[in-house]
């Protein structure tokens, strides 16, 4: 495929390098925007209405997901999360790439996920370039409060996230990471069958 050949959305889609700018590109994060102040409009009591546009805001989503106030996202087609989900209060998503979480996943307050980079030349980010880079994590992860985790990262199975770490490589199941950059600290049991 001749990425010079491509529109910037399609660059945006096919993985390249791609122009923010873009009215196309804009206009995806505009309505992910406008479906986000609809969720944070709602009553937080009225589970139902939020799951309702939660379901139609993602790409997929289990039979129970909650999303506090304050969530944000770039696409929302893009985020595929399983069973028993929660995203706590401020959670940003930047799913310019696929977000895939497993089941049994619950994300802390003031937590970002982003899919997506800039260039390191200045030239490239004058231009307002990006990249994205899809974000993959397992069952049973828990990732503490204001957290970061970065574009391209895995993150296994029965992962814990410590509160303020920055995870900027793929993390192992079965272990705690914590610091800035993330580091395993803990191997842990597995105790679901």
């Amino acid at each position: 495929m001749n990425a010079e050949r491509l529109t910037e959305l399609e660059k945006l889609d096919a993985g390249h390098e791609f122009c923010v700018l873009d009215p196309e590109v804009d206009a995806r994060k505009k309505c992910a925007a406008a479906q986000c102040a609809r969720l944070r409009a709602l009553d937080p009591n009225d589970y139902e209405g939020h799951y309702a546009i939660v379901k139609e805001l993602f790409g997929s989503v289990g039979e129970v997901a909650n999303v506090l106030p304050g969530f944000n996202c770039d696409n929302g087609k893009n985020i595929h999360v399983g069973e028993d989900f929660l995203a706590n209060y401020n959670v940003t998503i930047l799913d310019i790439a696929p977000v895939s979480i497993g089941d049994f996943c619950m994300i802390g307050p003031n937590t970002l996920i982003t899919s997506v980079g800039h260039p390191l030349s200045p030239a490239g980010r004058r231009r307002k370039l990006a990249k994205g880079e899809p974000v993959t994590i397992g069952d049973d992860v828990w990732i503490g409060g204001n957290c970061t985790i970065l574009p391209g990262v895995t993150i296994g199975s029965n992962v814990v996230v410590a509160a303020g770490a920055v995870v900027t490589k793929d993390v192992p199941d079965n272990r705690v990471v914590a610091g800035v950059p993330a580091r395993v600290v803990k191997e842990l049991e597995n105790d679901v069958e």
